[in-house]
């Protein structure tokens, strides 16, 4: 799985004119699903970004997560995280997982996320999706899990 974390002071979905998630301050967390993803990579991701501690403390130091400032997450899948651009100028999207398969392992990380006790709010996935952040920082993070558990 891959992650786009942005530390937002406020971030929305909107499917066809309608607002389907919205957060103030928290993660607006894109996220990817490959072929090869399961139970364990969505469970890893899910504590590791529940873990984050990218906010600052009295001292401005980034030392405090979601929960320590009461934040949320909103997730919208992002199957072109999976694009692979090396070829030609036309992403291809092999390593991506097929829909029935990544969207249950984009509700399972959610769910995952919100058993850590972070709020979540969600993309409609398969759909054409509006995306409004404000970038808190900004801060931007990436994470691959094959390069996260290969590095623990």
């Amino acid at each position: 799985m891959r992650a786009v974390v942005q530390r937002v002071s406020q971030a929305s979905v909107t499917v066809e004119g309608t607002v389907v998630g919205a957060i103030d301050r928290g993660f607006l967390i894109l996220l990817g699903v490959s072929q090869q993803d399961g139970e364990a990579e969505a469970l890893y991701l899910a504590r590791k970004i529940a873990g984050l501690r990218i906010f600052e403390d009295a001292e401005g130091k980034l030392n405090l997560g979601l929960a320590d400032v009461a934040g949320a997450a909103l997730v919208v899948s992002q199957f072109t995280l999976y694009g692979d651009v090396r070829k030609g100028r036309r992403p291809s999207f092999i390593e991506a997982a097929r829909p029935e398969q990544a969207v249950q392992l984009y509700a399972r990380f959610c769910d995952l996320l919100a058993e850590q006790a972070i709020p979540v709010q969600r993309g409609v996935f398969q759909t054409h999706m509006a995306v409004a952040l404000v970038n808190d920082g900004p801060v931007t993070l990436w994470l691959d899990t094959a390069e996260l558990v290969a590095g623990s």
